[in-house]
């Protein structure tokens, strides 16, 4: 790894040398053989940050549904049990909407699959969990080897970027993708509540 990135400085320099010595071949010569490397890095850096894109939105989209939940369902009604299934199929289809599944480029991008929204009560808490299934992208040539053999020294967080990037079946795994989870915990209320915007009624 070091040996490549002294490789690639050295190429740099000489770049910026070409191009400051106004010597266009030289700098055209070196522009082409560092164009794939650019675009590996780039498309890379690309795959990253849709990821952090993901991990940011899941947690809004949690946040936004662990407050409705909490001012919206209730323990003590009659109808509770009909209420908490439309409010909870109401705040899912908000988070799927947030979370970008109704624009296929956005579900593109952040290589979107699936999201479902649990709730289980408990006496004291509610607890939203937030669950988001990623497509992998099956780069060939990122996922060309087996996952074992590319994360064998670096641990946990290359298998799960393996997951994300390249598990699917028939390519060396069992899997398909890769499983975020958020989780929030939200007060239990005592008695039913409409959920109204603060000054609305003024």
């Amino acid at each position: 790894m070091r040996e490549t990135l002294n490789i690639l400085r050295r190429r740099m320099g000489r770049l910026y040398s070409a191009i400051r010595e106004r010597r266009p071949a030289q700098a055209m010569t070196e522009v082409v053989l560092l164009f794939p490397v650019f675009m590996v890095i780039l498309f890379v850096t690309a795959k990253i940050f849709a990821l952090l894109v993901l991990v940011q939105k899941m947690e809004i989209a949690s946040f936004y549904a662990a407050r409705r939940w909490q001012l919206e369902s209730h323990l003590n009604a009659d109808w509770a049990a009909r209420q908490d299934d439309m409010v909870k199929r109401d705040i899912e289809e908000k988070v799927r909407e947030y979370l970008g599944f109704s624009n296929p480029a956005i579900v593109k991008f952040l290589n979107l699959q699936n999201a479902t929204l649990d709730v289980q009560r408990t006496q004291v808490w509610n607890v939203v969990t937030l669950k988001v299934s990623t497509r992998p992208r099956n780069i060939k040539l990122m996922c060309k080897y087996p996952k074992e053999a590319v994360c064998s020294s670096y641990g946990q967080d290359c298998r799960n970027g393996y997951d994300y990037l390249c598990v699917e079946p028939g390519n060396h795994q069992n899997g398909a993708g890769k499983t975020l989870e958020v989780t929030k915990y939200v007060p239990s209320r005592d008695r039913p509540i409409t959920f109204e915007l603060p000054g609305a009624a003024e």
